[in-house]
């Protein structure tokens, strides 16, 4: 489902463009776009890893961290195009190279039926995004892949490529080799962060980068619930029940990252809305390529009674 939520630049793309973008969103594109971005990405990935493999000892290929993919999902109760998605988005959860999260939207509320467990900030969230991407407008469901790809969220194939063109980038930037080799000439790294928890806090450690370049992330925290299932009795999915999983109650920003190691302390409880995990995920400059994420969920810790 298409929202014209972006009007002005809406009015500032081609015709064919928007042509082109609602026939991605329906289905009706027989080569989508974000496939086919998605497939090239996978290509100078691979090629990118490739050439500078070359010369690599297989000690330096063994350091290689395999920092997870961060999928957000964009997804509505009152969106018939979603429940596929949704079904999606719970599998990826299940993986251990994913932080796979399902970010409820507003904006459908007018349906006929107001979604149980979305927020406007998601909703701003999704918007911020189509404007980094140059985007006319905001559509569910929407998978956007650590921060770069924009992928309709129902799409499997899709989905699964530009992940894994993402895992690929994030292999090749963790070579400690290949960082020797990049040098200063050009801003690509990926960072460390850790997560600890107590009952009453949340430790955020996110590691110093290794070049003297400027550097200017935000750090994102979100607070998710592993599972809800909602019974759905107004709008587009009338009369269904579906379970959503990892669901972000709460996403703000908790500090800036310029470089330098940063050490937050986080209270644990203080949103009052219940979840029983916690990602952190830094962003280059808010919006950007996710260049560090964690994920951590405990339960006992982290669940309102």
């Amino acid at each position: 489902m298409l929202a014209k939520g972006l009007q002005a630049q809406c009015r500032d793309e081609p015709l064919d463009a928007v042509h082109a973008f609602q026939a991605e969103v329906n289905g009706e594109s027989e080569t989508p776009h974000v496939y086919l971005r998605a497939m090239k990405n996978l290509h100078k990935a691979l090629a990118f890893l490739a050439i500078l493999a070359i010369g690599l000892s297989s000690s330096a290929a063994d350091e290689v961290v395999n920092r997870p993919v961060v999928v957000e999902l964009f997804t509505s109760q009152g969106c018939s195009s979603c429940p596929p998605a949704d079904v999606l988005l719970a599998k990826l959860s299940q993986r251990k190279d994913v932080i796979a999260l399902s970010l409820p939207i507003t904006y459908w509320d007018m349906l006929g039926w107001k979604d149980t467990l979305a927020s406007e900030a998601n909703t701003r969230r999704q918007k911020a995004y189509a404007k980094v991407m140059g985007h006319g407008g905001v559509y569910t469901p929407q998978m956007i892949i650590d921060g770069m790809d924009d992928v309709v969220g129902s799409r499997e194939t899709a989905v699964n490529t530009a992940i894994t063109a993402r895992r690929t980038f994030v292999a090749a930037l963790q070579v400690r080799s290949l960082k020797q080799t990049i040098g200063d000439r050009v801003k690509l790294l990926d960072i460390p962060v850790l997560l600890t928890a107590t009952p009453r806090e949340v430790h955020v450690v996110v590691g110093h980068a290794r070049d003297r370049a400027g550097h200017d992330a935000t750090v994102w925290m979100f607070r998710v619930l592993s599972q809800a299932t909602v019974k759905i009795d107004g709008g587009e999915n009338n009369g269904r029940t579906i379970t959503y999983r990892n669901i972000v109650r709460e996403v703000k920003a908790v500090g800036m990252w310029k470089g330098q190691e940063l050490a937050l302390d986080l209270p644990r409880g203080d949103s009052g809305l219940t979840h029983d995990g916690v990602a952190v995920v830094v962003q280059q400059g808010g919006y950007g390529r996710v260049i560090g994420a964690a994920f951590i969920s405990h339960p006992s810790y982290y669940a309102e009674q």
